[in-house]
């Protein structure tokens, strides 16, 4: 235990600013998700759409997502996550902005979503933790802990903070604002502070030419990092395993949580209260996110996973038995916040001990694949159980099932292989089921 507290304290000192700039990649590519609750209802009273139409931008990112998820990941094994991620964070800044631009018309609100959409291609959970679990080993768990803190931060930040712009410059004028104030921090995190192992061998130092036999020291290809192939990975019931519980976490506490803001309005209140309290959702996501990546590091990452999973049935719950109680509200909202600090957290981490790091970019969009569609259905459904029921009552009974199932799917995994280190020539392992 010493020796591994050491490794990890060492790769700490090496590389913490890496898993933080991450952290501010990432936030950049929810804007989108944690922002839109604060402009439903001014959209609304803008345009008289409902709030399935106003939400509808959030399936068309995730249905797109979904299918370029692969293609992102192997293209940051190809061409590294510090290129991928900085044209992103540029794009995604300026199409969310675009959003303020909205005249009224569902063409119109699609077209900027579509735009939005190939923006969010570029700023993929794959590209942040694809440099991060180069980085790490030992403390591979706090590591992604922190690197997906930035959607907890998200989560804190942007309800509140759109709310506060939407009162001072309109809602164009706080799309414009958010888009801008938050595109110019995160670029230049990731301009000075984030590179992974993948970017040093696209961009060696210069040198005089040594024949490759007079170098027995130089890096090793990306290929011959440790894990499994692309086909192998695909081919593993591990991975199907871990599509249905990402898929199905994605599809309904994201649902929840974006329409966390009209769920509390709905129950009676006032808007800067409501927003208050889904603020909840991304500050005790931050200690769900610590929190679980040290049991990471410490306990089976299935059975972590399995419980962790099963917290939003609880919040479910509490909405359900006393949904007006400003109580309820705040215990729901932060239970919600501490899976939400664990999701995708959890996901990232198996299919790196299950898959290795060799195809690690293009295993894990696939995955991400799953997760984009349930955050592409998911506030869809929600939003669309609200406008034919009255209320989300039915929506929350539907999220402690699939719940349940998605814990399910992670208790029932095997113990996950253990992979040579990548400074020894690696053999692949098959996936356990």
């Amino acid at each position: 235990m010493a020796k591994t507290d050491s490794t990890a304290i060492t790769e700490w000192r090496r590389y913490g600013p890496v898993p933080v700039a991450a952290g501010l990649g990432y936030s950049m590519g929810v804007i989108h998700v944690y922002s839109l609750g604060a402009f439903m209802a001014p959209l609304q009273e803008t345009f008289g759409w409902s709030r399935a139409e106003t939400s509808a931008g959030l399936t068309i990112v995730g249905m797109a997502a979904a299918v370029a998820a692969l293609p992102i990941g192997l293209a940051v094994d190809r061409l590294g996550p510090r290129r991928v991620g900085l044209t992103g964070v540029v794009l995604m800044a300026a199409t969310f902005a675009l959003l303020g631009t909205a005249t009224g018309s569902m063409a119109n609100w699609i077209l900027l979503w579509a735009l939005l959409a190939f923006a969010a291609f570029w700023v993929q959970t794959t590209v942040w933790t694809s440099a991060v679990a180069t980085r790490f080993e030992s403390s591979r768990g706090l590591a992604f802990a922190v690197t997906l803190s930035g959607g907890s931060l998200a989560a804190a930040v942007f309800p509140p903070l759109a709310t506060l712009l939407i009162g001072e410059w309109g809602w164009r004028g706080a799309f414009f604002g958010l888009g801008a104030l938050w595109g110019a921090l995160v670029l230049v995190a990731v301009l000075f502070f984030f590179r992974g192992a993948q970017d040093d061998k696209k961009s060696p130092k210069p040198e005089a030419p040594v024949p490759e036999v007079a170098k027995p020291h130089a890096p090793k290809p990306q290929a011959d990092l440790p894990g499994l192939t692309l086909g192998e990975g695909l081919r593993s019931p591990t991975f199907y395993k871990l599509l249905i519980a990402a898929g199905l976490f994605a599809f309904t506490t994201l649902g929840i949580v974006v329409h966390l803001v009209p769920i509390l309005r709905d129950a009676g209140a006032d808007p800067l209260a409501a927003a208050g309290t889904a603020a909840l959702v991304g500050v005790f996501s931050i200690a769900g996110r610590l929190g679980v990546g040290l049991l990471l590091d410490r306990f089976p990452g299935r059975i972590v996973g399995a419980c962790a999973y099963l917290v939003p049935i609880l919040g479910c719950a509490a909405l359900l038995i006393d949904g007006g109680s400003p109580v309820s509200q705040t215990v729901a909202a932060a239970l919600f916040g501490l899976t939400l600090g664990a999701e995708v957290d959890v996901i990232a981490y198996l299919a790196s001990r299950y898959f290795g790091l060799r195809n690690f970019g293009g295993l894990f969009g696939g995955l991400v694949a799953a997760l984009s569609l349930g955050t592409a259905f998911g506030p869809l459904a929600a939003g669309a159980t609200a406008d034919h029921f009255g209320g989300y009552t039915n929506f929350l009974i539907l999220t402690m099932v699939l719940m349940a199932l998605s814990s399910l799917a992670l208790a029932s995994l095997r113990a996950a292989p253990v992979w040579s280190s990548p400074a020894v020539d690696p053999q692949p392992r098959p996936a356990p089921s």
